[in-house]
């Protein structure tokens, strides 16, 4: 049957066309996300999304990677126990050196590979280097990539003075920012980092490469898993659907030519690149559990009596699995919903 022919046909249904387009486009990351390098990556997954966006899993978070004229661009690093094959996959896909770390969030396996990983690669301010440049060399790693991240990121991986902090120096952001939006250009592509306050912590954001068309999400995002929802770090379930619904601002479904390439690929924090649509579920998955809590919450019952009650079971399926997932998922709601810590 003719393509265009078949199209027609579905969208005359109940199903609605975009509905239709983006069913295709999942079947479109499904196969990217099966299609893994063929070299040996000990452990690691690869996978390619654009000619030059890869993706890194398996190395605690998800990690992307963007390599052009510039150099290789990062977003998020792996756990600092995966740091070494980090570097040697990326060696395997280029001889470019890696120029900058986007962190999305401070959680050990996505920061704790930081200062490895920058110490494997070359500032951009390779120019500036030679001499004794003490304060450069600090600011570099020693001339190494660049990290960079929101303040908030940089706050919770330092320490405040008289107490240990629960990373070395050398993982810590040398680049932060204070605003909500910060941006730089590598590899001709525009890269867009905005900060989502009390999403699944006080210090995620997303890195939106526009050329690309690639948004690394961070935990904010978890296929794997109901969202983690860090409480005593100052998440809320209230500002984990906002940031879900801006990443769903942001990426943009395919269509209306389905047939001539996917829409904006979503790097999770854990799990399997996703589509706009996978967000979309994601979020309704998330309002409509909170919305049973807050009925039940109004109704006089305990945390105890809501968790016996089974708000999340419609999903418990798809993001239960994993021990603890769903108890902590729903006692972090009911925290939000009710101040408690």
């Amino acid at each position: 049957m003719d393509f265009s022919k078949m199209v027609k046909r579905i969208c005359t249904g109940p199903i609605r066309c975009s509905a239709v387009a983006a069913a295709f486009g999942l079947i479109a990351v499904t196969a990217v996300s099966s299609r893994a390098a063929e070299l040996d990556n000990d452990g690691l997954d690869i996978i390619q999304l654009r000619p030059n966006f890869y993706m890194i899993a398996g190395a605690g978070g998800n990690i992307a990677v963007d390599i052009g004229v510039d150099g290789v661009v990062l977003a998020n690093a792996g756990s600092e126990a995966a740091a070494d094959r980090v570097i040697a996959a990326i060696k395997k896909l280029t001889p470019l050196p890696v120029r900058y770390i986007i962190d999305t969030n401070a959680d050990p396996e996505f920061v704790g590979g930081n200062g490895k990983i920058s110490k494997s690669g070359l500032t951009i301010f390779v120019n500036a280097l030679g001499g004794n440049n003490g304060l450069l060399n600090a600011m570099t790693n020693g001339g190494g990539a660049q990290i960079l991240a929101h303040d908030s990121v940089l706050k919770r991986m330092s320490a405040p003075t008289g107490k240990a902090s629960a990373f070395p120096a050398e993982s810590w952001p040398n680049e932060a920012f204070l605003f909500d939006r910060w941006y730089i250009r590598m590899n001709d592509d525009p890269i867009e980092i905005t900060y989502q306050p009390a999403a699944h912590s006080n210090a995620d954001s997303f890195a939106f490469f526009r050329k690309s068309d690639v948004v690394a999400a961070g935990d904010v995002m978890d296929t794997t898993r109901f969202p983690k929802i860090d409480i005593a770090n100052g998440g809320s379930v209230q500002g984990e659907i906002a940031a879900l619904n801006k990443l769903i601002e942001i990426a943009i479904p395919p269509g209306p030519f389905i047939y001539e390439g996917i829409g904006t690929y979503v790097i999770p924090g854990h799990g399997r690149a996703c589509l706009q649509l996978d967000v979309v579920d994601y979020r309704d998955m998330v309002v409509e559990v909170r919305d049973a809590i807050e009925d039940m919450i109004k109704q006089g019952m305990t945390l105890d009596q809501i968790k016996a009650a089974h708000p999340a079971l419609p999903y418990e399926t798809e993001y239960g699995t994993e021990e603890g997932s769903t108890s902590e998922f729903v006692e972090a709601v009911y925290k939000s919903l009710t101040g408690k810590k």
